[in-house]
């Protein structure tokens, strides 16, 4: 793959656990995503997907393995080159939103602005909009529900314009119709900006709008035809 936004080459995570030795989380896991591409990444809890997501994002780190982010060698930036890659060229959605209760709708979403070195108010106010929250600037999280924070999640990794947005369970708190529409609002917009797009799922429904799926299994990737659950 050409000049992919992710590349990650033979990764491994081991973590010591005192009483039973060395658990390996991520197992020689590589990986490309091409620009603009959106992936689901299917598997069972405790396959290893929330451990690749945080290592994709330079929140941890693996233990051998190369990870790029546009060409970046995320090991050799150090952490203060990360927290930069992170701010600027990454966008995160999680499953409980993680919206910051005692700012605004608008608050939250120009926070992303500011820590990107970016400030500017006329852009959060566009990115509410796009996801349609026109007339919801001044509520506060809990004034909102919940398909609606997810909205303002969306909004908020979208408005830096990065390269990249990282899901983690972007509709695990939500029912099933709210998901659905969510799902649909983040792949759009994704591919109207050019964004790839990469959700961690452990549920089918995701992957009807994915570009291409990924399996996890036991700490290792593979490509998927569906996300259909494996015969016994």
């Amino acid at each position: 793959m050409e000049n992919p936004i992710i590349r990650a080459v033979d990764l491994w995570k081991t973590y010591d656990e005192e009483r039973e030795g060395s658990f390996y989380a991520l197992r020689g896991t590589s990986m490309d995503t091409a620009r603009g591409e959106v992936l689901a990444l299917f598997g069972k809890s405790g396959s290893g997907k929330t451990t690749l997501l945080n290592i994709l994002a330079g929140l941890d780190q693996p233990s051998r393995g190369v990870i790029e982010i546009e060409g970046k060698n995320l090991q050799r930036l150090g952490e203060k080159g990360r927290t930069f890659i992170r701010r600027t060229r990454i966008g995160f959605i999680f499953q409980f939103f993680n919206l910051i209760p005692t700012l605004t709708v608008f608050e939250n979403v120009y926070l992303s602005l500011e820590l990107a070195g970016r400030p500017i108010p006329t852009k959060a106010l566009e990115a509410l909009d796009k996801v349609g929250l026109k007339g919801k600037e001044k509520r506060y999280p809990h004034e909102l529900s919940g398909g609606e924070q997810q909205r303002v999640a969306i909004a908020r990794a979208m408005v830096k314009e990065p390269a990249l947005i990282l899901a983690d369970e972007p509709t695990g708190n939500l029912d099933t119709l709210t998901g659905l529409r969510i799902l649909e609002l983040l792949t759009s917009r994704c591919r109207e900006s050019d964004m790839s797009l990469l959700m961690v799922t452990h549920t089918p429904m995701a992957c009807r709008f994915a570009d291409r799926v990924l399996r996890m299994v036991d700490g290792v990737v593979m490509d998927e035809a569906s996300c259909e659950e494996p015969g016994p």
